[in-house]
């Protein structure tokens, strides 16, 4: 009897012609965080890991994308009599009072239906265990039973999986990553649909601190464990800044400092192969995020822009923030380039007209040529190599 680790596909299965190309990727993403000990492998419609630590590897896996459930497997042989020696082993260790037994059965030529193995095998439990009744609705445990064409799998245990798409299966996206609560989970979010990220991040100093260029490469090593690399463009905004603020209305510092911020980001996105731009804005959450605020801003790149959390509420972002582990960093004291110069009554309902007219006030071309050009690249990919899954 081997003990192996299963994986379930879920929302891939549904890829039809295409699973192949999804399946590959996955396999390739697991690969590339498993250590020469651990192999990864395929058997019609599964996946399988042997390792010699089963739980550190599963600690591993359970952060990349694509996987519907993780099942801690025994696999056997083929024999019918091995397969109800192995269940009795294995119910005789666990302590419960209600089962059921589901059986699939993907080699069709075994001799009983997967009915008559679910039925016997029930039996087989009932006699063993004291005190216990078949629950068919509501059981304590589970005893899944797999007929395949080369070995028989029981499993009881699961663990559910991050679902979506392989990461890279989508091609790569952008990611405007400020620091704060929302681009994390957005980042997050984009990663969960098969994105592969980049990001990009805006300093101003010696108006933000080299604190908060950490802080945000904090979150983007967080990001990495799902990501498998990470690539950090750092854009220093400092004299864009300084020229919208001595030069332009207040209440439209905002709105045009976000328009900068999308020109930069879209050529680094282009320069990168990036197809998307992705960032953290949520719907009527600050006055640079109303609609007429977005639209403003957005009109003046061609790339797509992708929201992943434009409709959802702030709590339920700080609750996804928590559960991928970015809260705690993004609540750090840095401040960031949109949150330094804020002016007291920022305009909510900007017009493209005053913003093209306020922007012939400073030389913005020259200003974003020279921060792309000058701009510098984190690689962070072989940091701490792993150690962050565990």
């Amino acid at each position: 009897m081997e003990k192996l680790i299963m994986l379930k596909y879920g929302e891939l299965s549904t890829k039809k012609d295409n699973i192949g190309l999804f399946l590959k990727k996955l396999k390739d993403n697991i690969t590339r965080i498993l250590t020469e000990e651990e192999k990864v492998y395929f058997d019609k419609g599964r996946m399988f890991i042997e390792s010699p630590n089963i739980d550190n590897t599963i600690k591993k896996v359970s952060k990349v994308f694509g996987i519907h459930e993780l099942v801690m497997a025994y696999k056997i042989d083929t024999d019918y009599d091995n397969l109800k020696e192995t269940v009795k082993s294995l119910v005789s260790e666990l302590n419960f009072k209600t089962f059921k037994v589901v059986t699939k059965r993907s080699d069709k030529t075994y001799p009983k239906t997967s009915m008559e193995i679910s039925k016997e095998i029930g039996g087989v439990v009932l006699k063993n265990v004291p005190n216990i009744k078949v629950d068919v609705n509501n059981p304590e445990i589970t005893i899944n039973i797999e007929i395949r064409s080369n070995a028989t799998y029981i499993y009881m245990e699961s663990i559910k999986g991050l679902g979506g798409y392989p990461v890279g299966t989508m091609g790569k996206g952008l990611l405007m990553l400020s620091g704060g609560i929302d681009s994390p989970v957005s980042g997050y979010l984009a990663m969960k649909r098969g994105i592969k990220l980049e990001c990009i991040y805006f300093e101003s100093p010696p108006h933000t601190s080299l604190e908060a260029k950490e802080k945000v490469l904090s979150l983007a090593r967080i990001l990495k464990t799902y990501n498998i690399d990470m690539k950090v463009h750092i854009i220093n905004l400092t004299k864009i800044q300084e020229a919208i603020y001595k030069n332009i209305p207040h209440e439209y510092l905002i709105t045009i400092l976000r328009r900068m911020m999308y020109r930069i980001s879209a050529i680094v996105a282009s320069k990168s192969n990036c197809k998307v731009l992705i960032n953290g804005e949520s719907i009527g959450q600050v006055a640079s995020q109303t609609l007429t605020s977005m639209s403003a801003i957005n009109e003046v790149v061609n790339i797509p822009v992708i929201r992943p959390v434009a409709c959802f509420d702030k709590l339920e972002i700080i609750e996804l923030a928590k559960k991928i582990n970015t809260y705690e960093t993004s609540i750090l004291p840095f401040e960031d380039c949109c949150t330094i110069f804020v002016p007291q009554h920022p305009v909510i309902n900007p017009t493209k007209e005053k913003c093209l007219e306020y922007e012939e006030l400073i030389p913005y071309k020259e200003l974003i040529y020279e921060a792309v050009k000058t701009h510098e690249v984190i690689n962070i990919k072989d940091e701490n190599k792993y150690e962050d899954l565990l």
